[in-house]
């Protein structure tokens, strides 16, 4: 196998796990953390104990909290920062030579939209707009069904490396050809990353279904098969509106893949968030939403499903889309609505207005 060098600017859950597949396939991988903490416990104990407890780390894999040292002399570079902070941690890239000259090939795992003067913006475009030209339309993103407890564990996974440009997602496909890990081209970059956004929204209303259910004889299995049904389509909806160009992808593990183990798996945080809705009640001390997105902190994990509400709300009015779940998310996360108050408006109306 011929060894390749590999950044990972973000050490959360995720980018620890993919960078854990990318280095137990024998290639070098140096991640970036903020926190020294998260540095000395990969670079010392190999293990995230901050992000990623309980899973070992190999030896191929090292840490620093200097980003430009980790994002220079490498031949790969994987943004995996929250995307409430992708586009402050890009603009940090530009002091990097190997970055200024186009000297590597980037991707991408963040999932969300991120805001902009003119409104929310997919992931891609926000870091076409910060780095240099020569990375316009050269960016791949990585999106799939993928835990990061279990692409850590190395159990089999797999992903889509989207990009208008085949040969850099051909190049990624090659990385990521390691043991636990299949990975697929697409040229569908904006129906990828939408469906990588979406989905969270999705999955926070399933948690909160789930934990409804545990109260009530109205729900069972049948009802979360229709909610995961029907929030597909919203996905759809909304990613054709946006300009996605296969509608395959949707039915492809970008799609109904990624939002059946973010709804359904035990590792996840956005239905998790939905759970603690209905159990915690833990939306009385935020005044609305924008409330709970600058003090999303204090939720003591990260729900990316609950700021890319915001933005589906956002781009939902202005495309003219009805879509009753994120709608009715938005309503419930921005206090307008008790979660009890718009399900039984939902099923004797039809209706969340």
């Amino acid at each position: 196998m011929d060894e390749k060098t590999v950044g990972v600017i973000g050490a959360g859950a995720w980018g620890s796990g993919l960078a854990q597949a990318i280095a137990r396939g024998g290639h070098k991988v140096q991640m970036w953390a903020r926190e020294q903490d998260v540095v000395d416990s990969i670079n010392l104990e190999h293990e995230n104990k901050r992000y990623l407890p309980g899973y070992p780390l190999s030896e191929n894999m090292t840490a620093s909290s200097d980003i430009k040292e980790v994002a220079s002399g490498k031949e790969f570079l994987i943004l995996a920062s929250p995307s409430l902070y992708l586009a402050s941690t890009a603009k940090q890239l530009l002091d990097v030579e190997d970055v200024r000259e186009g000297r590597v090939t980037i991707g991408v795992i963040t999932k969300g939209f991120i805001p902009s003067e003119t409104g929310p913006k997919l992931v891609l475009d926000t870091l076409e707009s910060v780095l240099p030209e020569c990375y316009r339309k050269s960016l791949v993103y990585i999106s799939g069904p993928s835990h990061a407890e279990e692409v850590a564990m190395g159990k089999l996974t797999g992903l889509i490396a989207a990009s208008e440009n085949a040969k850099n997602s051909i190049r990624f496909r090659e990385l990521m050809r390691v043991p636990g890990l299949m990975v697929y081209s697409s040229l569908d970059v904006i129906g990828v990353q939408i469906c990588a956004a979406a989905k969270n929204v999705v999955a926070i209303v399933y948690g909160a279904l789930d934990a409804l259910a545990e109260k009530s004889d109205q729900f069972g299995d049948n009802t979360e098969s229709l909610l995961l049904a029907a929030g597909l389509n919203e996905i759809q909806t909304l990613g054709m509106a946006m300009g996605a160009t296969h509608p395959e992808t949707f039915t492809s593990i970008a799609g109904v893949g990624d939002l059946d183990v973010t709804c359904r798996s035990k590792y996840g945080r956005n239905r998790r968030f939905g759970q603690d809705i209905i159990k915690t009640d833990m939306l009385e001390k935020f005044k609305d939403l924008d409330d709970l997105i600058a003090r999303i902190g204090e939720i003591g994990y990260l729900s990316e499903g609950a700021v890319a509400c915001k933005y589906v709300h956002e781009i939902s009015k202005m495309h003219g889309l009805k879509l009753l779940i994120c709608e009715g998310l938005y309503k419930i996360l921005n206090r307008e609505i008790k979660p009890a108050e718009l399900i039984e408006k939902l099923l004797t109306t039809g209706k969340i207005d």
